[in-house]
């Protein structure tokens, strides 16, 4: 019963991290516009319904599948707690910051200030991090084939994002763009520094 549930929820996870990733592509690839819905229509419900699939089995599997992986302990577990927490914490902080709307892929105001003048993407950032940090944590080897999937989403999304965000801001998100890296970089140095103050548009 046990190994069902697992192979099950692995399933379910390859289905939902592969749906929104194909989703996401499709976006990138063709003139479909999958993500960002922009509004409450049937995209948004797919891909927030795929979303909390992914989440259940990660808990699922993180239970069921735990140190199958064999990652020397308790360096990974460590190490994996030290990644995790603090940027999926800074991820949902980030998030906050964006606004809910904004966040789960809703038309709203451009936000440039807060995290978002040391990146374009700090959720994005954090989340990568954070993943990593999970798989680390969790030592599985199906967490793991699902983690990679997951991770892929994090740098697809700004690619996926970008041309709607410059049809719906403008010259606004222009100069934004210009001033602000996509992930993290040389103005993420200068805005730890105090070198810009970014703005909240």
């Amino acid at each position: 019963m046990e190994d069902t549930l697992l192979w099950v929820l692995f399933g379910l996870g390859l289905l939902a991290s592969l749906g929104n990733l194909t989703g996401f592509l499709v976006s990138l690839l063709t003139e479909y516009r999958y993500w960002p819905p922009g509004e409450r229509d049937w995209r948004y419900y797919v891909h927030w319904t795929l979303s909390n699939l992914l989440n259940v089995a990660f808990v699922g599997l993180a239970y069921l599948d735990w140190n199958s992986l064999g990652l020397p302990r308790p360096t990974s577990l460590y190490a994996g707690l030290a990644l995790f927490v603090p940027f999926y914490l800074a991820a949902l902080a980030a998030g906050l910051d964006l606004g809910s709307e904004e966040t789960m892929g809703l038309s709203g105001d451009l936000r440039t200030g807060g995290w978002y003048r040391y990146s374009r993407n700090p959720q994005y950032v954090c989340y990568m991090v954070a993943t990593l940090g999970f798989a680390l944590l969790v030592n599985s080897v199906l967490v793991t084939i699902l983690a990679a999937i997951f991770a892929s989403w994090w740098v697809l999304l700004p690619f996926v994002e970008e041309p709607w965000l410059r049809e719906q801001y403008g010259e606004a998100y222009e100069q934004y763009s210009k001033r602000v890296p996509r992930f993290v970089g040389v103005g993420t140095l200068r805005a730890l520094v105090g070198g810009d103050d970014g703005q909240t548009a």
